[in-house]
């Protein structure tokens, strides 16, 4: 009887350890597969010569513009599509580049990310599944019709105010002395909406998917890490869209934004455990109000 039962529990812990191990395990195997991919379709453009010379001061530029994107989102749950971007076209970098760039980008970095959140315990796996699949859809729905329907640019100011009004109302929360949890209710339309609008608008998964979550008093720690963790199968699946309609060009924006996240990517899961919640909030709040003024102050 007892040998039954410890076989039995072995069997069960086995089944765990397995589990687990698929959260680093899936992400590395796209990842490596993406990378093949994209050296055997575009071997042409790579040389010993230019590799060396790609690495000047402009490539030191975008490193450090992935390591600060990626320290923002990996720590705050956000921001690395608006922070990269708008850093990119301040430098002068062109507006298709720059897209194209941080959504290949982000297919590396948000893997780093999610790996080292599961590597820290920063993730509620319940709500990765809650996220992942309607955040995918969107994240495709949004990356079809800004290829062939519709201008993202149009659809900013809306997120942008959006963004604002969460924003205060995160700050709001994070103020009062006791945040009372609710219940988050409609993840599925959350996700798809978030996936959808980080498609189209050029970032947004963050913005929307964290700020609600926080707003509706979830601790910060595991919805930055679970968001987070969705957030590469939403980049992945929205990244591979664009790619198949545009094509990549800008390979020494893509090499180091990739280089600079994936570097960043554990050091700032170790800060969503240092950071207390409060001050995060506040953070966040703050960082949301700063990039969605950005935005329309460029718009107008």
């Amino acid at each position: 009887m007892n040998k039954t039962i410890n076989e039995s529990n072995s069997t069960l812990k086995q089944e765990t350890n397995f589990a687990k191990r698929l959260w680093v395990i899936i992400p590395v195997v796209l990842l490596v597969g993406l990378f093949s991919t994209l050296i055997y379709n575009h071997y042409n453009e790579f040389s010993w010569k230019g590799f060396v010379d790609g690495f000047n001061q402009e490539f030191l530029v975008f490193f450090g513009i992935g390591v600060f994107a990626q320290l923002v989102d990996g720590a705050l749950g956000m921001g690395y599509g608006a922070t990269s971007t708008s850093f990119l076209l301040a430098y002068g970098i062109p507006p298709a580049i720059s897209s194209t760039g941080v959504h290949v980008a982000e297919m590396f970095t948000t893997g780093a990310s999610a790996i080292s959140h599961h590597r820290f315990g920063n993730i509620n796996e319940k709500l990765v599944r809650h996220l992942l699949i309607p955040g995918v859809l969107g994240s495709i729905a949004g990356a079809y019709l800004l290829s062939d329907v519709i201008d993202g640019d149009v659809i900013k100011p809306f997120i942008a105010v959006y963004m604002i009004v969460l924003a205060v109302i995160i700050i709001r929360k994070a103020l009062k002395k006791n945040v009372i949890k609710k219940k988050t209710k409609k993840l599925g339309i959350l996700a798809t909406f978030g996936g959808f609008m980080d498609a189209v608008g050029g970032g947004g998964w963050g913005p929307i998917v964290t700020s609600t979550l926080l707003g509706r008093g979830r601790h910060p720690r595991y919805t930055i890490g679970s968001v987070n963790a969705a957030e590469f199968a939403v980049s992945f699946a929205s990244g591979i869209t664009f790619m198949l309609f545009g094509g990549i060009n800008g390979w020494q924006v893509i090499i180091g934004l990739i280089l600079g996240g994936v570097i960043a990517a554990p050091i700032a899961a170790v800060l969503v455990n240092k950071i207390k919640r409060k001050p995060m909030m506040i953070a966040v709040g703050i960082l949301i109000i700063i990039l969605s003024l950005k935005t329309l102050s460029k718009l107008l």
